[in-house]
């Protein structure tokens, strides 16, 4: 059985865009291939499938992960890196030297104190990366769909980078807040590139890990950010610390943007390290992802479905409250450190492990929640350690000698960080029809940026050591998400239900297996004794979870 997508047709709520067709005609074959997925042009149409041995799957795997995942990791670790430049400079005196640096000027000592960074200043130099890129979102997944990704990528990196060394330049809250805007504009694609292009090389069940990896990026930059500030910090020049600190990491990101334009391929289709037979391969892998790969059609049907999808607003709910405790947290981590009672060097060093219990406990879940193949008990287990830690940075005092207790507590809010992946990967992986997954990631990166722009501002430099406004407002959070996720997961159960039943409408079994969580790919559904194993024919013709009943949502 297979259903023709009507993509020129806005989309209904009842079953009529549904079409029971038994043989597709070459008409309809054709008419796939036009509006369905980048895919069909290698496979030939949605009903031609090459069966793919276990060995295959493997060695294919091995050589995107080997190709793909380096270069991944690579701009993500740049990205973070860049991004988070102006919290290693907070402890090598931004908010001090670019005040200092018009005290020459015969002006009023109040005039002179409003150029520098006072009152939330430099809480809006991290939040408006996420203004800019709040603003740059809708564009942004637009020319996702119709760009190639990697050249688009490309360019992103390069500038961002131009504009990282720019900021050494800047001497003022005006320069400073000038160059971050434009830093976010440029990186506001990385992440919804990268989830587009997890999509579109791994399997469901792989894509966990792998969007896991880069995201525990943010953790290997921290440590090794924050051993290049320190050892830049010790350098005494013309150059102010936080100047060296904002040159250096530019240049790095310019030097290695090369890296993206000439190894990492738009698409399975264009891969150059593939050969023909690994390219079906690699397309087979996805077919019971019921993904698809890429589409360079704006399908506004799609546009439509997502706003009618109950579960969009979930996943902004779910964003936005993960990512104000983020937000706040990222920002003003090294200054909450320091208000322990520890000097800057100490600050930055006492830094380190944070972000690798960052690492640990983000791969962990990623790797535990594979194994479930549910995300639901995962999300809702990291809610509760920075739940406590938050409390207890709360109640206890800021003394001398209760900085060891303070430092673990704030290590305790490490598990926080697993949070965003997990949240990242259980959007994209409930998610199909390319205009559909672009626009997801979008409203997803939406609700972070709106969640990194009020998580800074809760925080103030006058609050220091105890920063109580914003530590309950990262307790609400935690809370308030730890409730959202028991809701999601539901509802992502009665979808099940529902597919169910149109499935056994159609003449199809109600129950079936959903081979992309499985650890290989399953046989063809025509195999003896494997009846209940979903056909798939459907899965690169560019439909929505919506519309296509064999697609099945990961709880």
């Amino acid at each position: 059985m297979a259903t023709v997508p009507r993509s020129d047709s806005p989309m209904k709520l009842d079953d009529s865009r549904y079409e029971n067709v038994v043989s597709p005609s070459a008409k309809d074959e054709m008419m796939a291939m036009k509006t369905g997925d980048a895919a069909l042009a290698v496979l030939g149409g949605g009903n031609n499938r090459r069966k793919v041995t276990i060995q295959e799957d493997r060695a294919v795997r091995r050589k995107i992960d080997l190709w793909v995942m380096p270069v991944v990791l690579l701009v993500y670790f740049l990205q973070q890196l860049d991004k988070s430049s102006l919290s290693y400079t907070s402890v090598f005196g931004i908010v001090q030297e670019t005040g200092q640096s018009n005290s020459h000027l015969d002006i009023p000592i109040h005039t002179y104190a409003v150029l520098g960074l006072v009152g939330s200043q430099y809480s809006w130099l991290s939040s408006i990366v996420y203004v800019a890129q709040l603003i740059w979102q809708p564009i942004s997944s637009y020319l996702l769909v119709k760009l190639p990704v990697a050249k688009y990528l490309f360019v992103h990196v390069l500038m961002w980078g131009v504009i990282v060394a720019s900021s050494a330049a800047a001497k003022n809250f005006a320069g400073l807040i000038t160059a971050r805007f434009f830093l976010g504009i440029f990186e506001a694609t990385v992440a919804p590139a990268f989830i587009t292009i997890t999509q579109m090389w791994w399997r469901r069940r792989e894509q966990t890990m792998r969007l896991s990896m880069w995201m525990a990026m943010n953790g290997g930059t921290g440590m090794i950010g924050s051993l290049l500030s320190y050892g830049l910090g010790h350098i005494h020049g013309r150059l102010h610390p936080y100047q060296t600190i904002f040159l250096f990491i530019g240049l790095l990101t310019i030097a290695c943007s090369p890296v993206v334009l000439f190894v990492l391929p738009d698409s399975p289709i264009k891969a150059k390290f593939l050969t023909h037979d690994e390219k079906v391969v690699a397309l087979e892998r996805l077919r019971a992802n019921n993904q698809g790969t890429e589409s360079k059609i704006w399908k506004w049907d799609q546009v439509w479905d997502l706003f009618l999808d109950p579960k969009t607003y979930l996943w902004f709910l779910l964003l936005f409250v993960c990512a104000v405790p983020s937000g706040g947290i990222g920002a003003f981590g090294p200054l909450i450190i320091q208000g322990f009672g520890f000097d800057q060097f100490k600050t930055i060093l006492f830094n380190i492990p944070f972000n690798g219990f960052q690492v640990i406990v983000t791969l962990a879940a990623a790797y535990i929640s594979t194994r479930l193949k549910l995300k639901w008990p995962v999300v809702f287990v990291l809610t509760l350690p920075p739940i406590a830690g938050a409390s207890a940075l709360l109640v206890l005092g800021r003394g001398m000698d209760m900085k060891n207790k303070l430092l673990g507590c704030y290590y305790v809010l490490s598990f926080f960080t697993a949070l965003q992946p997990m949240l990242y990967t259980w959007s994209a992986q409930n998610t199909a029809g390319h205009t559909k997954k672009t626009c997801t990631t979008g409203v997803v990166f939406i609700a972070q940026c709106a969640g990194n722009i009020v998580g800074p501002l809760l925080y103030t430099t006058e609050e220091k050591p105890y920063y109580r406004r914003g530590l309950i407002a990262n307790l609400i959070c935690w809370i308030s998400l730890a409730v959202l996720t028991l809701i999601t997961a539901c509802f992502l159960s009665f979808r099940n239900r529902q597919h169910a039943r149109r499935r056994l409408e159609l003449g199809k079994n109600a129950v079936i297996i959903d081979t992309s969580l499985e650890e290989h790919m399953g046989p063809s559904a025509s195999d003896d004794g494997m009846e209940n194993v979903a056909e798939n024919d459907q899965a690169f013709f560019d439909l929505t979870d919506t519309q296509n009943e064999d697609f099945i949502f990961v709880l």
